[in-house]
């Protein structure tokens, strides 16, 4: 296959990415609608965070093993098209709460599909060091445009549960084109198990022991600025909460592709610890809201939660590549983006510790937070992994940041 070949197939599963990426968030702001024309408690709405990750968790562990059976487009391209229905049958949430749950789970199995395997396809479409960068500024940027876009139009546009989605499907339009015009990159697919979760060989302490603690961290740290500050201060930002959550969730996503560049100046042997003590202190400002009703700090929040979720997503692909068994590393990267998504539970427990409040359950975060971060700065943890007696890795020690597809 032509370099220029393989350069023009990534650019194009890039905005693939990014294009279901965006749709994943559309949905955060209007939950404050959903609130009212539903009559859900916060408990009921974060539980739709849970679902998502019902959905998407298992999605992971089969589509990446799967993919390196019988390739990544056969696995991709039909996930996308689901995308487009998946945000259509948003527009029936309003007249059930049944919708709203199945959507998320659609949703969440769309969303490991693509994410797993396109990571892995990235990577080897472009094998110069891009992958891990271009990947987190694909997600990120879908990430934090789709609800900023959604929170302002669900609070001052016409049909505000209805148009979001449909700009969503718009979006998708040259995406479902694209998809099919990327280049397989496994034109000799090898046999392997179902379920296999990728991890080589004299690995697995390094895996369980840094990997997840920060994977955990991704979406831990981002659902706890979008999805459980706003729901817990709507009572103090009358008439413009939707557009609120909107902005938060801008600010934390984009905040998450702006600093990617970070991660190769820390290195990734320490970047993992500095994620989790801005994860804390996050939280602890948070906390700090949540207590005195002041709404206005979910803005530094937002910020200090961004930091720590962009560098903890991009660390933890950083190090899967360099972990990762070239012939299973779809299944390697579902894997780390299983653990991720276990973060979106956080909500769910937070309200359960509180009973329905989140107090107690961001004070328990701050906490752990700052103990593991603690670890993950210790030598034991860092030499886990250090390359240093490993085999060489694929990439750099950390991503590029000269030539990184432009930010959406």
């Amino acid at each position: 296959m032509r370099h220029g070949g393989r350069a023009r197939g990534g650019s194009a599963l890039w905005f693939v990415v990014f294009a279901v990426a965006y749709g994943t968030n559309v949905p955060t702001p209007l939950l404050l609608h959903y609130r009212v024309d539903l009559g859900l408690s916060s408990t009921a709405l974060t539980a739709a965070f849970g679902v998502y990750a019902a959905g998407l968790v298992p999605a992971l562990l089969l589509a990446g093993p799967l993919s390196d059976r019988i390739g990544r487009a056969k696995v991709v391209a039909p996930f996308v098209v689901l995308a487009a229905i998946t945000s259509l049958a948003f527009l029936a949430v309003p007249s059930a709460v049944w919708t709203l749950y199945a959507a998320r789970f659609l949703q969440g199995a769309v969303s490991g599909v693509v994410f797993s395997v396109g990571t892995a396809w990235l990577a080897e479409l472009w094998p110069d060091g891009r992958p891990a960068q271009a990947t987190a500024v694909a997600l990120g940027g879908g990430w934090a445009l789709g609800p900023l876009v959604s929170g302002l139009l669900g609070q001052w546009a016409p049909w505000p549960s209805v148009l979001p989605y449909l700009v969503h499907v718009a979006l998708l339009a040259p995406a479902l084109v694209l998809v099919w015009r990327v280049p397989e990159t496994l034109t000799h697919p090898r046999p392997g198990p179902l379920v296999n979760l990728g991890v080589p060989a004299g690995a697995g302490r390094a895996f369980g022991l840094v990997v997840v603690p920060i994977a955990i961290g991704v979406f831990a740290y981002a659902a706890t600025a979008v999805n459980v500050l706003p729901l817990e201060l709507e009572p103090v930002m009358p008439g413009v909460g939707v557009a609120v959550t909107g902005v938060v969730a801008g600010i934390t996503m984009g905040t998450g592709v702006a600093v990617q560049p970070l991660v190769r100046r820390l290195g990734t042997t320490w970047s993992g610890a500095v994620a989790l003590a801005l994860g804390a202190a996050g939280t602890a400002v948070g906390l700090l809201a949540d207590t005195s009703g002041v709404w206005q700090l979910v803005l530094p929040v937002s910020v200090l939660l961004g930091l720590a979720y962009g560098i903890c997503l991009a660390t933890g692909l950083t190090l899967v590549v360099r972990l990762a068994d070239p012939t299973a590393r779809g299944a390697l990267t579902g894997t780390f983006y299983a653990c991720s998504y276990l973060g979106f539970f956080v909500p769910l427990l937070l309200a359960t510790v509180g009973g329905g409040r989140f107090g107690p359950g961001l004070a328990g975060l701050a906490a752990v937070s700052a103990v593991v971060a603690v670890w993950l700065a210790t030598p034991a943890a860092r030499r886990l992994v250090s390359p240093r007696g490993r085999p060489a890795p694929a990439v750099p020690d950390a991503p590029r940041s000269a030539t990184p597809p432009p930010p959406a």
